[in-house]
């Protein structure tokens, strides 16, 4: 988890070392007083490097991935609680009919 989280500071790292190379190479073209097409080639480069790196971090960070289906024996809820108190259906959307037919005006 350690590995992960150093892979994810490295790759924050640096996507912000792309987005500074990017304000100095808009400075520089402004100082020379030409038109703006596009990051240079090894930033677009770091950019794809550090987006590796911080998707890479992001799945490995969080841990194992639990399974979804409700038969599952690794799950630990397999039903909806008892509990009654926060289910509302007493709200805005009654006001509305079920059925809304919309016709278009000419």
């Amino acid at each position: 988890m350690r590995f992960g989280f150093a892979i994810g500071a490295f790759g924050v790292l640096i996507l912000s070392h792309a987005a500074y190379s990017t304000v100095q190479y808009r400075g520089l073209l402004k100082i020379m007083e030409e038109e703006f097409s596009g990051p240079p080639l090894n930033v677009v480069a770091e950019l794809l490097v550090g987006l590796v790196l911080c998707v890479l971090a992001a799945l490995t960070v969080p841990g194992k991935f639990l399974s979804i289906h409700p038969d599952s024996e690794e799950n630990r809820i397999v039903s909806l609680p008892d509990n009654l108190d926060f289910m509302i259906f007493n709200h805005r959307g009654r006001v509305f009919p079920s059925q809304l037919d919309l016709k278009l005006k000419h």
